[in-house]
């Protein structure tokens, strides 16, 4: 199923890749040419684009007429959002108290789903093993946590203690080959939202070591050491869609369905700002290439927008004329963003096929490698978009 179902997304994506490869930010021509989408684009009010950006039901309900072959798919990815099962188990607070956000509440899904082995458990990159301590009193196993920051080994392992809880912490960077000894045969590893190639050398790892169960929440696929991405399993090195860059891969998790409006008009105003510095930019120094700017601290979007394009100026080593009105590139950074919004709303259609596309590499390295592998849900979208589970076992 795995194999075929894959097959269907390298074939679809590839088939529509200028719709979604092309990058709005960095380019202002699409590379694609379709009348009635663009239509569509132009009809839309500020106020609808506000509602299709963050109601993805709604998006691909509008969408589905335009690439009527991305239906199947899709419908095949929704389904899946209902196996979520709700925990069953709360936490106790004295285990909780430390756990900010949505966190506790995704551990809490996990958990109960999690299958419950006699083994003994292995927690990569672990933080201050929130997991690895829920899943030692909860199932009352072993657990070995590992995380490179020593800081946070000191606080898991002294909470550890003081619950008298089967915890040890190791520190130690995962990416390391001298890591892979704290993977035995006999042992149950799981990562929850282990990023980009924190995950994928898991999986390297445990497969070297034969790691008996291995269950696994992806993340952030674009976050490699290299420039691009191409592929686990030997199917997807074979197959029609690689290399992908590490901007096209980052379409994967621009789901903005835990996203509330205030950090949806944060998002607009940063884009804005950052597009009006492009045009500034342009016009003072002659040259038409994008500029990228690194990630930019959140206070200097609530002040003026002088000030922020001042910032980006100094970071890219040049200075804005002091007598130079800024204003007029305010209104093309606008008229950009507009731009810039519906072109990314085609692109946004297709992230989840993207996503199951990156998870499926890694179903199908696992089962090259000899594992028997399921694929499911493990809470609900509302709880983190990332929430596909990758759950595997030694055959």
């Amino acid at each position: 199923m795995f194999s075929t179902l894959w097959q269907q997304l390298d074939q679809l994506l590839y088939q529509y890749q200028p719709f979604w490869r092309f990058l709005p930010f960095y380019q202002v021509e699409p590379g694609w040419q379709h009348p009635a989408l663009q239509a569509w684009l132009d009809r839309l009010s500020e106020a609808q684009l506000d509602q299709l950006e963050l109601h993805e039901p709604w998006r691909r309900q509008q969408l589905a007429d335009f690439f009527p072959q991305l239906a199947a798919v899709t419908d095949w990815i929704v389904a899946r959002q209902t196996e979520a099962k709700p925990a069953a188990e709360a936490m106790p607070f004295w285990l909780a108290r430390d756990i900010k956000g949505r966190k506790q509440q995704q551990i809490e899904f996990w958990v109960e789903q999690l299958p419950d082995l006699p083994l003994p458990l292995l927690e990569w990159c672990a933080g201050k093993g929130h997991l690895g301590r829920w899943l030692s009193s909860s199932k009352s196993r072993q657990v070995l946590s590992l995380e490179w920051q020593a800081e946070l080994c000191a606080q898991g392992e002294a909470e550890a203690r003081r619950l008298q809880l089967a915890q040890t912490f190791v520190q130690a960077d995962v990416l390391q080959p001298a890591s892979q000894q704290y993977l035995q045969a006999k042992q149950h590893a799981v990562a929850l939202h282990a990023c980009g190639d924190l995950h994928l050398q898991l999986l390297r790892s445990a497969a070297a070591r034969q790691t008996q169960q291995l269950d696994l929440i992806p993340c952030c696929y674009h976050l490699i050491a290299q420039p691009d991405y191409r592929g686990l399993s030997q199917q997807a090195q074979q197959g029609q869609l690689l290399p992908l860059s590490k901007e096209q891969l980052k379409l994967a998790v621009q789901s903005q369905s835990t996203a509330g409006e205030r950090i949806a008009r944060l998002r607009h105003l940063e884009v804005w700002w950052r597009l009006s510095y492009q045009a500034l930019y342009q016009h003072c120094t002659g040259q038409q290439h994008y500029r990228p700017l690194d990630s930019v601290a959140k206070h200097w979007f609530s002040g003026e927008f002088r000030a922020f394009a001042d910032f980006a100026a100094a970071a890219h080593g040049w200075s804005i004329p002091d007598d130079l009105d800024v204003t007029p590139f305010l209104a093309e950074g606008a008229a950009r963003q507009r731009q810039v919004r519906r072109q990314q709303l085609v692109r946004s259609v297709f992230a989840p096929a993207l996503e199951l596309y990156l998870v499926l590499d890694r179903v199908l390295y696992l089962q090259e490698q000899g594992y028997q592998v399921q694929l499911q849900r493990f809470c609900p979208a509302a709880l983190t978009p990332r929430n596909w589970w990758i759950s595997a076992a030694r055959c």
